[in-house]
């Protein structure tokens, strides 16, 4: 092979390697007739897993979303792959395109959106303390000398060292790689609280109870942090964020979230938030 040809040749692999990288995620679904839908498997009960599919909150709006993009691509046969993704790797995971959206328990915030962008929200929650009921945290002065477990990689780790700084606690923080390892150093005595977003220790505390019914938790009495989430989606790619905030808006504006959420999360005795019915209600865009 000669030199001309040889240049010739890797200017157009990288041609046609940019010209992949700049593919909308739209065509991507419609070449493959299929969308890729990251979901958290420790995230009840907003994502999970059960019986080996996943499931929950989070999930069951994914399902409409992808029932509304088959739709408006026309693509009746448009298959819907969940693949499992963790708080550490979901970000990999879309930026890489190994999934075309992240359906789980992620917080919107500025500095993420340097990496990825985010749908209408989804739901509203706030950072807290879960603990043994007969060593219950009920707030600051409650924390001093205490262990805090929190998951790494999560904006909760963040709010909580901002909040310990705020209101000069002494605690110690014990990093965890996932809310399950941090629920059982909390069940083993290892830690004297779990800090997390509220939903979600109550995901983690309902599963802790159907193992042991005489176990018993406590939540602190505030939240230390506004957890607002959403659905990741790459950046750069309007269309595809459009498709799915259509469906979203249509959930919210005709209240067929109202179904999911007791499905999820009103079944447990936990009632919507002044907040979160209000993040419904200014969600349901019309068209």
């Amino acid at each position: 092979m000669n030199r001309p040809t040889s240049v010739l040749l890797v200017v157009a692999a990288l041609l046609s390697s940019a010209s992949a990288m700049g593919q909308g995620t739209l065509d991507r679904i419609r070449e493959r007739g299929e969308l890729r839908i990251g979901y958290r498997t420790d995230a009840r009960p907003l994502s999970f897993e059960e019986n080996g599919a996943p499931a929950g909150y989070s999930v069951d709006l994914c399902k409409r979303v992808a029932a509304g993009i088959g739709g408006q691509l026309n693509l009746p046969a448009m298959k819907a792959t969940y693949v499992p993704v963790t708080a550490d790797n979901r970000f990999d995971a879309l930026v890489k395109g190994d999934i075309d959206i992240e359906c789980g328990a992620t917080t919107v915030t500025l500095k993420r959106m340097e990496r990825v962008d985010f749908t209408l929200m989804t739901f509203v929650t706030g950072g807290t303390f879960l603990s043994k009921a007969e060593s219950r945290i009920g707030g600051p002065a409650d924390l001093a000398g205490k262990r805090v477990a929190v998951p790494r990689g999560t904006s909760t780790a963040t709010a909580l060292e901002a909040y310990l700084k705020e209101n000069s606690v002494n605690a110690r923080v014990v990093t965890v790689d996932d809310r399950d390892a941090g629920m059982a150093r909390l069940q083993r005595g290892d830690v004297d609280a779990l800090a997390g977003d509220q939903i979600v220790l109550l995901g983690n505390a309902l599963e802790a109870l159907e193992a042991n019914k005489n176990a018993n938790f406590s939540f602190a009495d505030a939240l230390f942090s506004y957890e607002p989430y959403a659905f990741m989606v790459r950046r750069n790619d309007p269309d595809f964020r459009l498709v799915v905030n259509r469906e979203l808006a249509e959930v919210f504006r005709n209240g067929d979230q109202a179904q999911i959420y007791q499905n999820w999360v009103g079944s447990n005795g936990v009632k919507p938030s002044p907040m979160l019915i209000a993040m419904y209600l200014v969600q349901g865009l019309s068209e």
